[in-house]
């Protein structure tokens, strides 16, 4: 039995985990994101954190047949990362480097990516050749799986689905810089920003009108109870995210769409809503699509950063 190391590198946390060859986590922990000094000593930190635990596991090289890690930012099939600015890197090859600083071999991808192929191995994609993930959470990411292959991009920025352009008229800017981005609409805070457009454009009582500081699960509980002005920004909200998944599907033509992140957590009342406006946009071809939400939380990337140094071993 051969063992590895999945890391999922975050801008406040880096998520490290210990694998068999079988996929199953052994044990997990996390170290801070130490970004100073344009991020020089995350990799050494996570070195450090990984010879640690195997000096007191007692874990020798035969052990192990690699370490993967998903990064915030554009990777190559190379390992060379296109800048991360949250963490103040720019441009070198993070496999390469953190190789030498552990003496295992090391694969590398975005950290959406990376996520989407944890959830397509042991997630809710698990039982399909072809999947596409969409995380809903302060932005909107995204990894695709197609017949068993992580799509990547020529130049690691493939899957970049929360940047479509849904709204050309829109006159907010996107945190990308453009106007009208999937984005600011179908993220946590694209739906909070929707419902704060609706209040002020509207009189009628709403329970969103008491709230000190609004959130994405605010606008779906007020409209469980009722409160037909979150159920007007719901639905809203289920109009743009079954053009934009439509979209993606006649591209991608999956066998499933599995939803993640913060807004996923609204559970089936969220497929329910965005089924009916994404069979009214979708190709008729490509509307025989499975949805599903992600189940393995926050400990896909771990898993699919395995999964990476799983497959380059096993080749």
């Amino acid at each position: 039995m051969k063992y590895g190391f999945g890391v999922d590198l975050g801008g406040t946390t880096v998520k490290i985990a210990y694998f068999d060859e079988t996929g199953k986590m052994i044990s997990n922990w996390e170290i801070p994101t130490v970004t100073e000094g344009h991020g020089s000593q995350i990799l050494p930190d996570i070195a450090a954190s990984i010879r640690e635990y195997r000096e007191r596991n007692g874990i020798q090289d035969a052990d192990l047949l690699g370490l993967g890690i998903g990064v915030p930012g554009p990777v190559d099939g190379k390992g060379v990362v296109n800048r991360c600015v949250n963490l103040g890197w720019g441009v070198f090859n993070i496999s390469e480097e953190l190789s030498r600083l552990t003496g295992l071999p090391v694969k590398a991808g975005n950290d959406a990516n990376v996520a989407a192929l944890g959830e397509f191995w042991k997630g809710g994609g698990k039982d399909y050749d072809s999947m596409v993930l969409v995380t809903l959470g302060t932005g909107v990411g995204g990894g695709i799986v197609i017949e068993g292959q992580l799509l990547h991009g020529a130049h690691g920025a493939g899957a970049e689905i929360g940047h479509m352009v849904l709204n050309r008229d829109e006159t907010a800017v996107c945190g990308c810089g453009k106007r009208g981005c999937v984005e600011q609409y179908c993220s946590a805070s694209g739906i909070v920003r929707m419902a704060k457009l609706e209040l002020e454009a509207s009189d009628e009582e709403s329970s969103l009108r008491k709230l000190e500081k609004m959130t994405c699960k605010d606008i779906f509980d007020a409209g469980k109870d009722g409160d037909k002005l979150a159920l007007s920004v719901l639905d809203k909200y289920y109009a743009y995210m079954g053009e934009f998944l439509a979209n993606v599907c006649n591209v991608v033509n999956p066998e499933v769409v599995v939803l993640g992140g913060g807004v996923s957590k609204a559970g089936t009342v969220l497929l329910d809503g965005l089924r009916p406006y994404f069979h009214k946009y979708v190709f008729h071809a490509a509307s025989n699509v499975e949805f599903a939400l992600a189940s393995l939380g926050n400990d896909a990337g771990a898993y699919g950063a395995f999964k990476l140094a799983l497959d380059a071993y096993s080749k």
